[in-house]
């Protein structure tokens, strides 16, 4: 539980299954655990209730990228989320390999990297270099679910 205290201590949380729409149809995974590997969907901002939290739109224009790095932070968050709920322990992860993200960006804006930041900024300061050390990859995209300003899905590595 030494990952959870380090939320915690953080003044962080991991929010609960996430809750959309009505009308969007969840087929797949939040997490998929295969051997020693577990599989991340794209998640997005969620508040402790799982719910999707704003602000909503493009980075670059209705977001700034100092709130999209935030929105990046909270993803990785909903992230953690579902893995805990996949794995039981966060202390299980051995390794963080890859992390995607995926920026809603307004025309001319390329400091996607910056604002996926957030997210491997996050699992350092939780997980240490050693296990946080990823791969990366920070696309601008010109749509994501739910009009999110960023989306993060990752791959790591158990025990």
């Amino acid at each position: 539980m030494e990952i959870e205290n380090r939320i915690q201590a953080l003044g962080l949380y991991l929010p609960e299954p996430a809750k959309v729409p009505p009308d969007v149809r969840i087929h797949f995974a939040w997490a998929r655990v295969h051997g020693n590997r577990v599989y991340i969907s794209g998640h997005g901002p969620q508040a402790a209730d799982g719910s999707v939290i704003g602000p909503f739109g493009r980075v670059g224009a209705e977001v700034t990228p100092e709130q999209a790095t935030e929105a990046a932070r909270l993803a990785t968050l909903a992230m953690l989320g579902s893995v805990k709920r996949a794995i039981g322990d966060l202390d299980h992860i051995a390794a963080w390999l890859r992390v995607d993200g995926f920026v809603l960006s307004a025309p001319g804006f390329d400091r996607t990297t910056n604002v996926v930041n957030g997210s491997s900024m996050l699992l350092t300061e939780l997980f240490g270099e050693d296990i946080a050390r990823h791969a990366r990859t920070a696309m601008g995209v010109a749509a994501t679910p739910l009009n999110c300003p960023v989306v993060i899905a990752a791959e790591l590595a158990l025990r």
